[in-house]
C-alpha cells in the first residue's frame, strides 16, 4: 500500500445527512478503512421508522467503495448498545439497557441477545458494533455510562463479557469493547470535556480494568480507548493520545485492534483541533481512528507526520496491518454463516428481547410472586411514550387502566411515589422512591413492559439481582 492508502486504512470516518455521496467521495479520495453510521445518516420512511431497504442500499454502496482495490472488506460500524444508545430504532427489535445482562446474570441470555441484535445489523450490512461496554458504573455520580454498564463490580460484569462477545461473533459482526481505561468511575462526560481519573494503578487494576481483562481473555478483537486523563499514567493527557494508556491495555494481554473513541468529541477537539490528534493517537499506540472531525485534515496530518519522522512508518504499518487482518477475520466470520442474512431477520427477535427483560427484572422491596394488580392499575410517569406503551400493553391483556394500585414509571434518576415504583433505565431513583414495591426493569421497550406485566399479574417471577448499589440496596438485592 502507498503511504496515502495506509493513512486512510486506519480511519473510520463519519458524514452528515442521509446522502452518502460526500462519504463515497471521501472514501475514494482518502482510501478510508471504514465508515460509521450515526443517527442523522439513517434513512427513514414517512412514519419516521428506519427504511431498512434504503439503509441496506446505503451500506452496500459504502462497502463497494471501501473494498475498491482491496482484498478485504471495509468496516461499516454503528453504536447499537440497546437502551439509550441505539442509532437504529423500529422496525428493528428494541433492546433494553445493557445493565439488563448484569442483572440477569445468565450467559445464555447475554449470548442469545447479542446474537439476535447483531444478526439484524448483519442483515443491513454492518460489520462492527461499538458494544459492549465494559465500564463499571459508580452509580448516580456517573453522568455518562449508568445503565449502559453491566454493573458496578467486576464480579457482576466480568462473567457476561465472554457470552456477549460470542453472540456478536456468531452473527459475523465484530464487537468493540469500550471504554478503556473505564468511563463509569469518572464524573465528567468526555463528549463535553476531558474527565480526570484520580485512582491509583492498584485501584484501577482491581476495579475498572477487571472486566477488560475478562473481555481480553475471551479474545475481544477490538477495544475502544476512551478520552480520560489518568493521573497515574499520564496526567492531563487523554488516554486515546497517551502511550502509557495503550501500554497498559497491551499489558493486560490485548493483541487485537485498539480503536479510539470518537475524535470529534469535546475532550479531544477542544484541545487538539484540525486533525492533529490523528498522528498523535497513532504514535501513542492506536490502530484505528474513529470519527476524526475533519478526515481530510487528519489524513494530511498522518501523511505529513510520517514524512517528517514524528510518526514512524513502522507504527503506521503495524496499525494498518492489524486493521486489515481484523477485516479479513470479520469476512471469514461472515462467510462462515453460509449465506447472506435476509432482511426478514430485522425486527424478528421480540422473544429474545422479552426473555432478557424477564430474566433481569429485579425487585428491591415488595412481593416476589402472586397477582398484585387484581385487574386494574393507575399508570403515572414523566415520559408520555412510556406511559402509553404500558397502558397499551395492560389494556391488551384485559387490565383496567385507572383505579387499583398506582404504578409510577421512573425514567432516569428522579424519585417517585405510589404503590409501585419501576425504574426503566438507571435504577438510582429507586433509592428515594416512596413505594411499597420497588422494581428495576432496565428498559422501556414493549417487550420489557410485557415482562413487567407478567410479573405483576403473577404469571412469572422476578429473578434479577441488583447489579449496582442503589442507595441502601446492596449489589445482589432481589427475590430469593
Amino acid at each position: 500500500m502507498t503511504l496515502a492508502e495506509k493513512a486512510g486504512q486506519v480511519m473510520v470516518a463519519f458524514y452528515a445527512g442521509t446522502d452518502p455521496a460526500p462519504q463515497l467521495q471521501a472514501i475514494k479520495d482518502l482510501h478510508l478503512g471504514g465508515s460509521i453510521i450515526m443517527g442523522d445518516n439513517v434513512p427513514t420512511d414517512a412514519g419516521g421508522r428506519v427504511d431498512i431497504a434504503a439503509m441496506k442500499t446505503v451500506n452496500e454502496s459504502l462497502q463497494q467503495a471501501l473494498s475498491q482495490g482491496r482484498n478485504w472488506p471495509g468496516i461499516i460500524s454503528v453504536d447499537q448498545e440497546g437502551g439509550l444508545v441505539a442509532r437504529l430504532r423500529a422496525p428493528l427489535t428494541e433492546w433494553p439497557s445493557p445493565m439488563t445482562y448484569g442483572a440477569a446474570g445468565s450467559a445464555d441470555v447475554s449470548r442469545n441477545s447479542m446474537q439476535a441484535l447483531a444478526t439484524e445489523l448483519a442483515a443491513l450490512g454492518f460489520t462492527m458494533d461499538h458494544a459492549p461496554s465494559a465500564d463499571l458504573t459508580v452509580g448516580a455520580q456517573d453522568p455518562t455510562i449508568g445503565a449502559r454498564s453491566l454493573g458496578s463490580s467486576g464480579a457482576v460484569a466480568g462473567p457476561q463479557l465472554a457470552p456477549l462477545l460470542a453472540g456478536f461473533e456468531a452473527a459475523g459482526v465484530l464487537p468493540s469493547v469500550k471504554h478503556f481505561p473505564g468511563h463509569g468511575s469518572v464524573t465528567t462526560d468526555s463528549h463535553l470535556a476531558l474527565p480526570e481519573q484520580k485512582a491509583s494503578l492498584a485501584q484501577l487494576r482491581k476495579r475498572d480494568w477487571a472486566p477488560f481483562r475478562d473481555a481480553i481473555a475471551a479474545a475481544a478483537p477490538v477495544v475502544m480507548m476512551g478520552h480520560i486523563a489518568v493521573d497515574a499514567l499520564e496526567p492531563g493527557m487523554p488516554s486515546s493520545l497517551s502511550a502509557a494508556s495503550y501500554k497498559a491495555l497491551r499489558g493486560l494481554g490485548f493483541e487485537g485492534v485498539a480503536i479510539t473513541d470518537a475524535l470529534n468529541m469535546g475532550a479531544i477537539e477542544s484541545t487538539y483541533p484540525g486533525g492533529q490528534a490523528a498522528p498523535m493517537a497513532l504514535q501513542a499506540g492506536a490502530d484505528l481512528l474513529l470519527m476524526p472531525a475533519d478526515p481530510y485534515a487528519a489524513h494530511a496530518a498522518i501523511v505529513a507526520a510520517v514524512k517528517d519522522g514524528s510518526l514512524p512508518q513502522q507504527r503506521l504499518d503495524e496499525a494498518a496491518t492489524r486493521v486489515a487482518t481484523l477485516q479479513l477475520w470479520q469476512e471469514s466470520l461472515h462467510n462462515s454463516l453460509g449465506k447472506e442474512v435476509p432482511l426478514t431477520e430485522v425486527g424478528a427477535h421480540l422473544a429474545e428481547s422479552k426473555a432478557a427483560s424477564a430474566a433481569a427484572l429485579t425487585v428491591l422491596t415488595g412481593q416476589c410472586s402472586g397477582d398484585q394488580l387484581h385487574g386494574s392499575l393507575t399508570i403515572r410517569g414523566a415520559d408520555a411514550q412510556d406511559v402509553q406503551r404500558l397502558t397499551e400493553a395492560a389494556r391488551a391483556r384485559g387490565l383496567q387502566v385507572g383505579g387499583g394500585p398506582v404504578l409510577t414509571l421512573l425514567d432516569g434518576g428522579e424519585a417517585g411515589s405510589g404503590d409501585i415504583a419501576v425504574a426503566l433505565g438507571d435504577p438510582w431513583g429507586l433509592a428515594a422512591a416512596d413505594a411499597r414495591l420497588k422494581a428495576a426493569l432496565y428498559g422501556d421497550t414493549p417487550a420489557a413492559f410485557e415482562a413487567l406485566l407478567d410479573y405483576l399479574t403473577g404469571e412469572a417471577p422476578a429473578p434479577g439481582k441488583l447489579p449496582a448499589k442503589v442507595g441502601s440496596y446492596a449489589v445482589g438485592t432481589g427475590c430469593k
